[in-house]
């Protein structure tokens, strides 16, 4: 894995749980509005579309980047619309990182030749 697939698999990954999390407090909140006089639907719904949209940019860098075959790429574009799914991408991206770096090192010592 190169530096700037790496890059983006972790930006992506950065972004993941925030999102996951403006997006829980974004239906907290419009509970909240409709049962008591409280409305903060407006901020959260803004945070949580910026934090959305940049999801969306990195997820589009990373898919072009690592090469994700398509199921891949759905699946974690699907994450991302889940109200928690974002921090299962979150888990998934690090595992992948994680292993990514342990097969460059085994390359590395020529312990294996993939």
């Amino acid at each position: 894995m190169d530096l700037k697939t790496a890059a983006a698999l972790r930006r992506l990954r950065l972004v993941s749980a925030p999102e996951a999390v403006s997006f829980l407090i974004l239906l907290v909140c419009s509970v909240l509005k409709r049962t008591t006089d409280f409305n903060a639907v407006p901020v959260m719904g803004a945070v949580h579309g910026v934090l959305f949209v940049l999801y969306v940019i990195f997820w589009a860098d990373a898919w072009n980047r690592a090469r994700w075959p398509l199921g891949t790429a759905a699946l974690y574009f699907v994450l991302s619309v889940l109200p928690t799914g974002g921090f299962f991408a979150e888990r998934k991206l690090r595992r992948e990182a994680e292993d990514a770096v342990i097969a460059a090192r085994a390359r590395k010592e020529g312990v294996v030749n993939a």
